[in-house]
Protein backbone atom coordinates (compact mmCIF):
# COMPACT_ATOMS: atom_id res chain seq x y z
CA UNK A 1 0.00 0.00 0.00
CA UNK A 2 2.97 2.17 1.09
CA UNK A 3 4.06 2.08 -3.25
CA UNK A 4 0.32 2.79 -4.05
CA UNK A 5 0.68 5.89 -1.93
CA UNK A 6 4.25 7.02 -3.07
CA UNK A 7 3.05 6.50 -7.03
CA UNK A 8 0.31 8.34 -6.89
CA UNK A 9 1.97 11.42 -4.96
CA UNK A 10 4.84 11.25 -7.71
CA UNK A 11 2.02 11.47 -10.59
CA UNK A 12 0.68 14.60 -8.25
CA UNK A 13 3.99 15.87 -8.07
CA UNK A 14 4.29 15.75 -12.33
CA UNK A 15 1.49 17.34 -12.11
CA UNK A 16 2.85 20.64 -10.55
CA UNK A 17 5.84 20.06 -12.16
CA UNK A 18 5.07 22.01 -15.59
CA UNK A 19 2.92 24.86 -12.89
CA UNK A 20 5.84 25.74 -11.17
CA UNK A 21 8.64 25.41 -13.46
CA UNK A 22 10.52 22.35 -12.32
CA UNK A 23 9.99 19.90 -15.22
CA UNK A 24 14.17 19.13 -15.60
CA UNK A 25 14.13 17.84 -12.38
CA UNK A 26 11.54 15.27 -12.84
CA UNK A 27 13.63 12.21 -14.40
CA UNK A 28 15.63 12.41 -11.65
CA UNK A 29 12.84 12.99 -8.92
CA UNK A 30 11.13 9.72 -10.63
CA UNK A 31 13.59 7.36 -10.66
CA UNK A 32 14.97 7.98 -6.88
CA UNK A 33 10.95 7.81 -6.28
CA UNK A 34 10.61 4.63 -7.88
CA UNK A 35 13.96 3.03 -6.29
CA UNK A 36 12.31 4.31 -2.52
CA UNK A 37 8.81 3.01 -4.04
CA UNK A 38 10.55 -0.24 -4.47
CA UNK A 39 12.32 -0.41 -0.78
CA UNK A 40 8.82 0.63 0.86
CA UNK A 41 6.95 -1.62 -1.34
CA UNK A 42 9.09 -4.76 -0.31
CA UNK A 43 8.68 -3.70 3.12
CA UNK A 44 5.33 -4.50 3.15
CA UNK A 45 5.68 -8.21 2.53
CA UNK A 46 4.23 -10.87 4.72
CA UNK A 47 2.08 -8.04 6.38
CA UNK A 48 -0.88 -9.31 4.28
CA UNK A 49 -2.83 -5.90 4.92
CA UNK A 50 -6.81 -5.55 4.01
CA UNK A 51 -8.15 -2.38 3.44
CA UNK A 52 -11.75 -1.54 3.66
CA UNK A 53 -12.67 -4.92 1.92
CA UNK A 54 -10.80 -3.30 -1.54
CA UNK A 55 -7.13 -4.18 -1.86
CA UNK A 56 -5.65 -6.96 0.19
CA UNK A 57 -1.62 -6.50 0.12
CA UNK A 58 -0.67 -9.85 0.99
CA UNK A 59 3.03 -11.72 -0.26
CA UNK A 60 1.39 -11.91 -3.81
CA UNK A 61 0.34 -8.31 -4.59
CA UNK A 62 4.29 -7.62 -2.91
CA UNK A 63 6.30 -9.80 -5.78
CA UNK A 64 4.20 -8.72 -8.96
CA UNK A 65 4.48 -4.78 -7.56
CA UNK A 66 8.03 -5.50 -7.64
CA UNK A 67 8.34 -6.73 -10.67
CA UNK A 68 6.07 -3.63 -11.95
CA UNK A 69 8.47 -1.00 -10.29
CA UNK A 70 11.57 -3.10 -11.18
CA UNK A 71 10.65 -3.17 -14.70
CA UNK A 72 8.80 0.55 -14.73
CA UNK A 73 12.73 1.79 -13.30
CA UNK A 74 14.77 0.31 -16.57
CA UNK A 75 11.48 1.28 -18.50
CA UNK A 76 12.47 4.67 -17.63
CA UNK A 77 16.46 3.98 -18.08
CA UNK A 78 15.54 3.28 -21.70
CA UNK A 79 12.99 6.35 -22.13
CA UNK A 80 15.03 9.32 -20.95
CA UNK A 81 15.27 10.63 -24.83
CA UNK A 82 11.27 10.33 -24.95
CA UNK A 83 10.96 12.87 -21.80
CA UNK A 84 13.50 15.10 -22.93
CA UNK A 85 11.99 15.72 -26.63
CA UNK A 86 11.12 19.30 -27.50
CA UNK A 87 7.45 18.07 -27.55
CA UNK A 88 7.21 16.26 -23.98
CA UNK A 89 5.55 17.84 -21.56
CA UNK A 90 5.22 17.01 -18.03
CA UNK A 91 1.66 15.51 -18.38
CA UNK A 92 3.93 12.00 -19.90
CA UNK A 93 5.02 11.80 -16.46
CA UNK A 94 1.81 12.10 -14.71
CA UNK A 95 0.33 9.71 -17.01
CA UNK A 96 3.14 6.52 -16.62
CA UNK A 97 2.96 7.05 -13.61
CA UNK A 98 -0.74 7.11 -13.11
CA UNK A 99 -0.52 4.06 -15.25
CA UNK A 100 1.94 2.65 -12.46
CA UNK A 101 -0.66 3.06 -10.03
CA UNK A 102 -3.19 1.59 -11.62
CA UNK A 103 -0.97 -1.77 -12.44
CA UNK A 104 -0.43 -1.62 -8.55
CA UNK A 105 -4.05 -1.65 -7.96
CA UNK A 106 -5.12 -4.31 -10.52
CA UNK A 107 -2.04 -6.96 -8.80
CA UNK A 108 -3.68 -6.20 -5.04
CA UNK A 109 -7.51 -5.76 -5.72
CA UNK A 110 -10.24 -7.82 -3.74
CA UNK A 111 -12.99 -6.48 -5.00
CA UNK A 112 -14.07 -6.25 -8.72
CA UNK A 113 -14.80 -2.79 -8.52
CA UNK A 114 -11.13 -2.17 -7.50
CA UNK A 115 -10.11 -4.37 -10.40
CA UNK A 116 -12.42 -1.85 -12.87
CA UNK A 117 -10.53 1.33 -11.79
CA UNK A 118 -7.35 -0.37 -11.69
CA UNK A 119 -7.95 -1.09 -15.62
CA UNK A 120 -9.53 1.86 -16.30
CA UNK A 121 -6.64 4.34 -14.67
CA UNK A 122 -4.24 1.88 -16.72
CA UNK A 123 -5.78 2.17 -19.86
CA UNK A 124 -6.77 5.46 -20.14
CA UNK A 125 -3.35 6.73 -19.80
CA UNK A 126 -2.07 4.15 -22.53
CA UNK A 127 -4.86 5.42 -24.71
CA UNK A 128 -3.11 8.79 -24.15
CA UNK A 129 0.03 7.77 -24.68
CA UNK A 130 -0.13 5.76 -27.85
CA UNK A 131 -1.23 8.57 -29.29
CA UNK A 132 1.42 10.87 -27.97
CA UNK A 133 3.66 11.37 -30.85
CA UNK A 134 0.85 13.78 -32.90
CA UNK A 135 3.02 14.68 -35.78
CA UNK A 136 2.63 10.96 -36.62
CA UNK A 137 -0.73 9.70 -38.41
CA UNK A 138 0.10 6.05 -37.29
CA UNK A 139 0.36 7.12 -33.58
CA UNK A 140 -2.67 9.15 -33.95
CA UNK A 141 -4.23 5.69 -35.95
CA UNK A 142 -2.89 3.49 -32.88
CA UNK A 143 -4.42 5.42 -29.95
CA UNK A 144 -7.95 5.58 -31.58
CA UNK A 145 -7.86 1.58 -32.60
CA UNK A 146 -6.75 0.95 -28.78
CA UNK A 147 -9.45 3.21 -27.69
CA UNK A 148 -12.18 2.22 -29.48
CA UNK A 149 -11.08 -1.86 -29.04
CA UNK A 150 -10.42 -0.85 -25.55
CA UNK A 151 -13.70 0.46 -24.60
CA UNK A 152 -15.32 -2.16 -26.35
CA UNK A 153 -13.62 -4.97 -24.21
CA UNK A 154 -14.24 -2.87 -20.91
CA UNK A 155 -18.23 -2.72 -22.32
CA UNK A 156 -17.89 -7.10 -22.36
CA UNK A 157 -16.16 -7.07 -18.36
CA UNK A 158 -18.37 -4.37 -17.19
CA UNK A 159 -21.49 -7.03 -18.32
CA UNK A 160 -20.05 -9.62 -16.71
CA UNK A 161 -19.73 -7.89 -13.50
CA UNK A 162 -22.88 -6.98 -13.44
CA UNK A 163 -24.07 -10.71 -14.26
CA UNK A 164 -22.04 -12.12 -11.56
CA UNK A 165 -23.33 -9.23 -9.02
CA UNK A 166 -26.95 -10.09 -10.20
CA UNK A 167 -26.29 -13.53 -9.38
CA UNK A 168 -24.18 -13.88 -6.10
CA UNK A 169 -25.05 -10.56 -4.68
CA UNK A 170 -21.60 -9.50 -4.03
CA UNK A 171 -18.28 -7.89 -5.51
CA UNK A 172 -16.31 -9.04 -3.44
CA UNK A 173 -14.00 -12.36 -4.60
CA UNK A 174 -14.30 -13.86 -0.98
CA UNK A 175 -18.08 -13.65 -0.79
CA UNK A 176 -18.30 -14.92 -4.17
CA UNK A 177 -16.63 -18.08 -3.88
CA UNK A 178 -18.48 -18.62 -0.78
CA UNK A 179 -21.67 -18.45 -2.74
CA UNK A 180 -20.55 -20.53 -5.32
CA UNK A 181 -19.81 -23.24 -2.12
CA UNK A 182 -23.04 -22.80 -0.67
CA UNK A 183 -25.17 -22.99 -3.58
CA UNK A 184 -22.95 -25.75 -5.47
CA UNK A 185 -24.90 -27.00 -8.60
CA UNK A 186 -27.32 -24.48 -8.03
CA UNK A 187 -25.76 -21.35 -9.20
CA UNK A 188 -27.75 -19.44 -11.35
CA UNK A 189 -26.93 -19.45 -15.63
CA UNK A 190 -26.65 -15.94 -15.56
CA UNK A 191 -23.37 -15.91 -13.54
CA UNK A 192 -21.41 -18.36 -15.89
CA UNK A 193 -22.75 -16.33 -18.82
CA UNK A 194 -20.61 -13.50 -16.39
CA UNK A 195 -17.54 -15.15 -16.15
CA UNK A 196 -17.35 -16.00 -20.10
CA UNK A 197 -18.02 -12.41 -20.30
CA UNK A 198 -15.09 -11.51 -17.94
CA UNK A 199 -13.03 -13.91 -19.64
CA UNK A 200 -13.33 -12.06 -22.90
CA UNK A 201 -12.82 -8.94 -21.15
CA UNK A 202 -9.32 -10.10 -19.59
CA UNK A 203 -8.78 -11.86 -22.54
CA UNK A 204 -8.68 -8.87 -24.76
CA UNK A 205 -6.16 -7.07 -21.72
CA UNK A 206 -3.69 -9.62 -22.53
CA UNK A 207 -3.82 -9.91 -25.81
CA UNK A 208 -4.72 -13.34 -26.40
CA UNK A 209 -6.57 -14.90 -29.67
CA UNK A 210 -8.87 -14.23 -30.70
CA UNK A 211 -9.06 -11.32 -29.18
CA UNK A 212 -5.45 -10.32 -30.45
CA UNK A 213 -6.28 -8.55 -33.77
CA UNK A 214 -5.85 -4.80 -32.05
CA UNK A 215 -1.88 -5.67 -30.57
CA UNK A 216 0.07 -5.33 -34.55
CA UNK A 217 -1.60 -2.07 -34.96
CA UNK A 218 -1.17 -0.43 -31.74
CA UNK A 219 2.13 -1.52 -30.85
CA UNK A 220 3.61 -1.06 -34.25
CA UNK A 221 1.91 2.69 -34.14
CA UNK A 222 2.35 3.77 -31.05
CA UNK A 223 6.11 5.30 -30.04
CA UNK A 224 8.77 2.67 -29.21
CA UNK A 225 8.98 3.53 -25.58
CA UNK A 226 5.07 3.10 -25.37
CA UNK A 227 5.52 -0.25 -26.85
CA UNK A 228 7.75 -1.42 -24.91
CA UNK A 229 5.69 -0.47 -22.04
CA UNK A 230 2.59 -2.11 -23.07
CA UNK A 231 4.29 -4.80 -23.92
CA UNK A 232 6.01 -5.39 -20.23
CA UNK A 233 4.13 -3.17 -17.68
CA UNK A 234 0.95 -3.74 -18.80
CA UNK A 235 0.75 -6.94 -19.64
CA UNK A 236 2.47 -8.25 -16.29
CA UNK A 237 -0.79 -6.20 -14.22
CA UNK A 238 -3.24 -7.81 -16.55
CA UNK A 239 -2.21 -11.50 -16.14
CA UNK A 240 -1.43 -11.27 -12.38
CA UNK A 241 -4.91 -9.27 -12.14
CA UNK A 242 -6.89 -12.06 -14.42
CA UNK A 243 -4.70 -14.91 -12.55
CA UNK A 244 -6.10 -13.34 -9.02
CA UNK A 245 -9.89 -13.07 -10.41
CA UNK A 246 -9.65 -16.21 -11.45
CA UNK A 247 -7.79 -18.45 -9.03
CA UNK A 248 -9.57 -17.20 -6.12
CA UNK A 249 -13.27 -16.46 -7.19
CA UNK A 250 -14.08 -18.69 -9.59
CA UNK A 251 -11.76 -21.59 -8.63
CA UNK A 252 -14.74 -23.89 -7.97
CA UNK A 253 -16.51 -23.36 -11.39
CA UNK A 254 -13.04 -23.77 -13.47
CA UNK A 255 -14.74 -27.03 -15.19
CA UNK A 256 -16.79 -23.93 -16.86
CA UNK A 257 -13.98 -22.13 -18.51
CA UNK A 258 -10.76 -24.44 -18.09
CA UNK A 259 -11.30 -25.99 -21.58
CA UNK A 260 -11.83 -21.81 -23.13
CA UNK A 261 -8.87 -20.85 -21.67
CA UNK A 262 -7.23 -23.85 -23.04
CA UNK A 263 -8.66 -23.52 -26.41
CA UNK A 264 -7.22 -20.02 -26.31
CA UNK A 265 -3.70 -20.88 -25.26
CA UNK A 266 -3.56 -22.92 -28.07
CA UNK A 267 -4.49 -20.36 -30.60
CA UNK A 268 -2.99 -17.42 -29.23
CA UNK A 269 0.86 -19.35 -29.53
CA UNK A 270 0.48 -20.81 -32.83
CA UNK A 271 -1.40 -17.60 -34.31
CA UNK A 272 1.18 -15.60 -32.13
CA UNK A 273 4.61 -17.44 -33.43
CA UNK A 274 3.12 -18.54 -37.21
CA UNK A 275 2.20 -14.43 -37.91
CA UNK A 276 5.72 -12.97 -35.94
CA UNK A 277 7.57 -15.39 -38.69
CA UNK A 278 6.01 -13.73 -41.77
CA UNK A 279 7.02 -10.10 -40.54
CA UNK A 280 9.43 -7.40 -42.38
CA UNK A 281 8.93 -4.95 -39.55
CA UNK A 282 11.10 -5.59 -35.96
CA UNK A 283 8.57 -3.94 -34.44
CA UNK A 284 5.61 -6.01 -35.56
CA UNK A 285 7.68 -9.21 -35.22
CA UNK A 286 8.20 -7.91 -31.46
CA UNK A 287 4.19 -7.27 -31.09
CA UNK A 288 2.83 -11.07 -32.34
CA UNK A 289 6.18 -12.45 -30.41
CA UNK A 290 4.27 -10.72 -27.18
CA UNK A 291 1.18 -12.15 -28.20
CA UNK A 292 2.80 -15.52 -28.31
CA UNK A 293 3.97 -14.96 -25.04
CA UNK A 294 0.53 -14.45 -23.56
CA UNK A 295 -0.30 -18.01 -24.83
CA UNK A 296 2.68 -19.39 -22.44
CA UNK A 297 1.36 -17.39 -19.65
CA UNK A 298 -2.04 -18.93 -20.06
CA UNK A 299 -0.97 -22.20 -19.59
CA UNK A 300 -0.01 -21.79 -16.02
CA UNK A 301 -3.53 -19.79 -15.49
CA UNK A 302 -5.48 -23.12 -16.85
CA UNK A 303 -3.25 -25.51 -15.01
CA UNK A 304 -4.37 -23.52 -11.68
CA UNK A 305 -2.20 -25.62 -9.35
CA UNK A 306 0.55 -24.56 -6.83
CA UNK A 307 3.00 -23.88 -9.35
CA UNK A 308 0.66 -21.25 -11.43
CA UNK A 309 1.74 -17.76 -9.40
CA UNK A 310 5.37 -19.01 -8.78
CA UNK A 311 5.56 -19.88 -13.25
CA UNK A 312 3.74 -16.36 -13.94
CA UNK A 313 5.71 -14.40 -11.77
CA UNK A 314 8.81 -15.31 -12.87
CA UNK A 315 7.59 -15.89 -16.79
CA UNK A 316 6.77 -11.84 -16.59
CA UNK A 317 9.97 -11.04 -14.63
CA UNK A 318 12.03 -12.76 -17.18
CA UNK A 319 9.77 -12.12 -20.21
CA UNK A 320 9.74 -8.31 -19.33
CA UNK A 321 13.72 -7.68 -18.91
CA UNK A 322 14.18 -9.35 -22.67
CA UNK A 323 11.27 -7.30 -23.89
CA UNK A 324 13.29 -3.64 -22.41
CA UNK A 325 16.61 -4.63 -24.10
CA UNK A 326 15.16 -5.83 -27.44
CA UNK A 327 12.44 -2.46 -27.50
CA UNK A 328 15.45 -0.34 -26.29
CA UNK A 329 17.67 -1.43 -28.86
CA UNK A 330 15.76 -1.59 -31.67
CA UNK A 331 14.25 2.24 -30.73
CA UNK A 332 18.03 2.75 -31.27
CA UNK A 333 18.85 1.49 -34.42
CA UNK A 334 15.09 2.51 -35.89
CA UNK A 335 16.44 5.98 -34.84
CA UNK A 336 19.70 5.57 -36.63
CA UNK A 337 18.58 3.71 -39.66
CA UNK A 338 15.44 5.46 -40.54
CA UNK A 339 13.39 1.84 -40.25
CA UNK A 340 13.18 -1.22 -37.92
CA UNK A 341 12.85 -3.93 -40.43
CA UNK A 342 15.34 -6.73 -40.22
CA UNK A 343 18.01 -5.72 -42.63
CA UNK A 344 18.49 -2.45 -40.18
CA UNK A 345 20.56 -5.01 -38.07
CA UNK A 346 22.77 -5.87 -40.21
CA UNK A 347 26.07 -6.10 -39.23
CA UNK A 348 25.20 -4.52 -35.94
CA UNK A 349 27.64 -7.20 -34.22
CA UNK A 350 30.98 -5.41 -35.69
CA UNK A 351 29.68 -1.71 -35.50
CA UNK A 352 28.26 -1.93 -32.46
CA UNK A 353 29.28 -5.41 -30.01
CA UNK A 354 27.71 -3.95 -26.82
CA UNK A 355 24.21 -3.82 -28.49
CA UNK A 356 24.13 -6.60 -30.49
CA UNK A 357 25.16 -9.05 -27.59
CA UNK A 358 22.62 -7.30 -25.32
CA UNK A 359 20.14 -8.07 -28.17
CA UNK A 360 21.13 -11.54 -28.71
CA UNK A 361 20.91 -12.35 -25.03
CA UNK A 362 17.70 -10.74 -25.20
CA UNK A 363 16.31 -12.46 -27.97
CA UNK A 364 17.88 -16.07 -26.53
CA UNK A 365 15.89 -15.26 -22.99
CA UNK A 366 12.37 -15.00 -25.48
CA UNK A 367 13.15 -17.68 -27.37
CA UNK A 368 13.97 -19.55 -24.14
CA UNK A 369 17.14 -21.13 -24.53
CA UNK A 370 19.28 -21.87 -22.11
CA UNK A 371 21.24 -20.42 -19.83
CA UNK A 372 19.15 -17.66 -20.06
CA UNK A 373 15.60 -16.31 -17.88
CA UNK A 374 13.46 -17.20 -20.76
CA UNK A 375 14.40 -21.00 -20.32
CA UNK A 376 13.33 -21.43 -16.80
CA UNK A 377 10.41 -19.07 -17.25
CA UNK A 378 8.80 -21.70 -20.46
CA UNK A 379 9.95 -25.20 -18.16
CA UNK A 380 8.49 -23.88 -15.16
CA UNK A 381 5.10 -22.83 -16.98
CA UNK A 382 5.15 -25.95 -19.34
CA UNK A 383 5.91 -28.03 -15.59
CA UNK A 384 2.52 -26.33 -14.31
CA UNK A 385 0.40 -27.32 -17.07
CA UNK A 386 2.16 -30.70 -17.46
CA UNK A 387 1.11 -31.31 -13.60
CA UNK A 388 -2.59 -29.99 -14.56
CA UNK A 389 -2.69 -33.24 -16.87
CA UNK A 390 -2.27 -30.61 -20.19
CA UNK A 391 0.07 -32.64 -22.10
CA UNK A 392 -1.18 -31.88 -25.48
CA UNK A 393 -1.58 -27.95 -24.67
CA UNK A 394 2.04 -28.21 -23.59
CA UNK A 395 3.69 -30.27 -26.63
CA UNK A 396 1.39 -27.51 -28.75
CA UNK A 397 3.58 -25.17 -27.00
CA UNK A 398 6.93 -26.92 -27.44
CA UNK A 399 6.33 -26.66 -31.12
CA UNK A 400 5.43 -23.51 -30.85
CA UNK A 401 8.82 -21.99 -29.17
CA UNK A 402 10.70 -23.94 -31.56
CA UNK A 403 9.05 -21.66 -34.57
CA UNK A 404 10.12 -18.83 -32.33
CA UNK A 405 13.57 -20.29 -32.19
CA UNK A 406 13.33 -19.23 -35.59
CA UNK A 407 12.43 -15.30 -36.17
CA UNK A 408 14.69 -14.57 -33.17
CA UNK A 409 17.44 -16.16 -34.80
CA UNK A 410 17.00 -14.50 -37.84
CA UNK A 411 18.08 -10.78 -36.34
CA UNK A 412 20.73 -12.89 -34.81
CA UNK A 413 22.42 -14.08 -37.70
CA UNK A 414 21.83 -10.54 -39.64
CA UNK A 415 23.78 -9.02 -36.27
CA UNK A 416 26.55 -11.09 -36.62
CA UNK A 417 26.31 -12.98 -40.20
CA UNK A 418 25.46 -9.91 -43.08
CA UNK A 419 27.43 -7.45 -43.88
CA UNK A 420 26.16 -4.01 -43.18
CA UNK A 421 24.14 -1.72 -46.10
CA UNK A 422 25.33 1.25 -44.33
CA UNK A 423 27.73 3.09 -42.23
CA UNK A 424 25.19 4.93 -39.91
CA UNK A 425 26.24 4.46 -36.75
CA UNK A 426 24.12 3.47 -34.13
CA UNK A 427 24.26 5.92 -30.88
CA UNK A 428 24.04 3.94 -27.42
CA UNK A 429 25.00 6.76 -25.39
CA UNK A 430 22.75 7.07 -22.23
CA UNK A 431 21.85 3.58 -22.48
CA UNK A 432 25.01 1.66 -20.80
CA UNK A 433 23.67 1.16 -17.67
CA UNK A 434 20.27 -0.24 -19.06
CA UNK A 435 22.16 -2.44 -21.02
CA UNK A 436 24.25 -4.00 -18.60
CA UNK A 437 21.55 -4.25 -16.21
CA UNK A 438 19.36 -5.90 -18.69
CA UNK A 439 22.48 -8.61 -19.41
CA UNK A 440 23.09 -9.05 -15.95
CA UNK A 441 19.39 -9.78 -15.04
CA UNK A 442 18.80 -12.41 -17.76
CA UNK A 443 22.33 -14.25 -17.22
CA UNK A 444 21.21 -14.07 -12.86
CA UNK A 445 17.49 -15.12 -13.32
CA UNK A 446 18.99 -18.11 -15.47
CA UNK A 447 21.41 -19.02 -13.28
CA UNK A 448 19.81 -19.02 -9.81
CA UNK A 449 15.89 -19.13 -10.72
CA UNK A 450 14.89 -20.16 -7.39
CA UNK A 451 15.45 -16.81 -6.20
CA UNK A 452 12.04 -15.57 -7.68
CA UNK A 453 10.47 -18.79 -8.26
CA UNK A 454 10.25 -19.75 -4.09
CA UNK A 455 8.44 -16.09 -3.44
CA UNK A 456 4.48 -17.69 -3.77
Amino acid sequence: MKALILLSSLGVIALLAEIFSFKKLMYPIVLLGLIGTFILNLSDWDTNQTYYNMMRYDNYAVAFSSVIIGIAFLWFLMSESFFKAADSMSDHYALILFALVGAVIMVSFVNMTMLFLGIEILSISMYVLAGSNKHDISSNESAFKYLIMGSFATGFLLFGVALIYGATGSFDLSEIKIFILSHQGNVAPIFYAGVLLMLVGMAFKVSAAPFHFWAPDVYQGAPTVITAFMATIVKTAAFAAFLRLFSNAFSNVSDSYAGIIAVMAAITLLVGNISAVLQTSTKRMLAYSSIAHAGYMLLALVAANSYSNSAILFYTAAYSIGSIGTFCILNLVANAKGNDTVEAFNGLGKTNPLLAFVMTLALLSLAGIPPTAGFFAKYYIFTAAFYSGYTGLVIIAVIASLIGVYYYFRLIIAMYFKDSTDEVPVDQNNHQLLLILVAVAIIALGLFPDFIIRLL
